[in-house]
């Protein structure tokens, strides 16, 4: 029996566990045949926007999850601190039922629209997807790919007008919008909700609703400024040089 079928079944039998036995048994390691699930990476990503989709995708049962970049080997985030390694490189990985796309700072989202190579590999794979997401400005790389042209979508608040008139997405509000087989995800922590979504297209409400507790997604911010409307203007400004500043 599987790792991953061990904690299910000891937790439906009512068996207390650690956090440690209970959430560190890896995807990759899954041999079932469950969704294949392709996390794009690419120099100047913004963490989050892949690693929480991570966390929850990461533990559909009997998933595979791959991160995949031009070349396989470590990347550094939009602050230069945060290294992640890509596990292959695009050439390695052909097909995915699920393709997530992260996006980044300014100039880490700039760079991969621009490269060739990493546009033509996401609609190679977008072709046979069974679900094609983005988190944040990666709706942007998807819609240099030109997957979103007239497709209702959304990205980070800040990059909403660009990706409605350079590539003529439908803007559309919510925390993520799902069209056809496209979920795009607004700003960083977005992600999470728009992976808990997909987890329960994947396998189900009640999964995803004990992946939820899994993480114990149950946010309850100290502030009510996590969306421009609500910030306002002045927090808007701050907001953005906060990033710019601390982007490499």
């Amino acid at each position: 029996m599987s790792g991953r079928r061990a904690v299910l079944r000891a937790a439906a039998g009512g068996v207390g566990l650690g956090l440690s036995a209970a959430l560190t048994t890896p995807a990759t390691a899954s041999t079932g045949g469950g969704p294949r699930i392709a996390i794009l990476l690419y120099d100047g990503l913004t963490a989050l926007d892949a690693v929480g989709p991570y966390e929850v995708l990461s533990r559909v049962p009997d998933a595979s999850v791959v991160t995949v970049a031009k070349r396989a080997g470590q990347l550094r985030t939009d602050t230069g601190v945060l290294g992640l390694v890509a596990d292959r490189s695009l050439r390695q990985v052909r097909h995915a039922d699920v393709l997530l796309v992260p996006g980044a700072s300014e100039r880490g989202v700039t760079a991969a629209m621009q490269d060739t190579e990493t546009i033509d590999w996401v609609r190679r794979i977008h072709r046979h997807s069974t679900w094609t997401t983005s988190v944040c400005t990666g709706a942007l790389i998807l819609g240099a790919a030109g997957l979103l042209t007239g497709v209702p979508a959304t990205t980070y608040w800040a990059s909403r007008t660009y990706l409605r008139d350079t590539f003529g997405a439908v803007l559309t509000p919510g925390r993520f919008v799902e069209s056809g087989k496209m979920i795009t995800a607004a700003g960083v922590s977005a992600g999470i909700d728009m992976a808990l979504h997909l987890a329960a297209k994947l396998a189900g409400t009640q999964v995803a609703q004990a992946l939820q507790l899994a993480v114990e997604y149950d946010p309850a911010p100290p502030f009510d400024t996590g969306s421009p409307d609500k910030a306002g203007p002045e927090l808007q400004q701050l907001a953005l040089r906060l990033l710019a500043a601390s982007a490499r």
